[in-house]
């Protein structure tokens, strides 16, 4: 299995998190932003004119927000290196698959916190299994419904290691 970094890249993204995800004012945001259009704050290199200030700025959202290294995922391997600055014509597909992408390497996060753990032989190749599913899913962006399968499947399993750590 190929490594990939669950750990946000932002200098590997087209500021999709910035363009792809709403949100309302709020003491985390200062204002709202419909889904699918750019934060007011990006500049004309797509970088945050307001990076270096966001708490005072009203954004502490934005600087607690972890992707999980989706958003270079969906950038380079899933559009490679294309953006939807450069092409608005991406900005609801490059959208639908950060979400996708976003959630599946969410349960990529969790399974990895499993490694940590005295698993079984079994237990490590299901871990395994979920994991290499996982990342092949990330290439073909599976539906709603087979998303919530997955993640069904995924918390249904790390339930099952509750006996790894429960103190005797």
């Amino acid at each position: 299995m190929t490594h990939v970094s669950l750990q946000s890249d932002c200098a590997s993204c087209a500021a999709l998190c910035c363009m792809a995800f709403a949100f309302d004012q709020s003491d985390d945001f200062a204002f709202d932003k419909a889904a699918e259009t750019a934060c007011s704050h990006l500049d004309s290199c797509g970088q945050c004119r307001i990076h270096g200030d966001l708490d005072d700025q009203g954004f502490r959202g934005c600087r607690v927000y972890e992707c999980d290294g989706a958003g270079q995922r969906v950038t380079q391997d899933l559009f490679g290196g294309r953006s939807w600055q450069d092409d608005p014509s991406l900005i609801k597909p490059m959208s639908r698959a950060f979400a996708t992408v976003r959630r599946l390497h969410g349960l990529l996060v969790l399974l990895e916190a499993a490694r940590k753990l005295p698993l079984s032989v079994v237990d490590e190749r299901t871990r395994t299994a979920l994991m290499v599913s996982i990342h092949k899913s990330v290439e073909d962006l599976p539906s709603d419904q087979r998303l919530d399968a997955m993640h069904s499947e995924v918390h249904a399993f790390l339930r099952s290691l509750r006996s790894y750590t429960l103190s005797d």
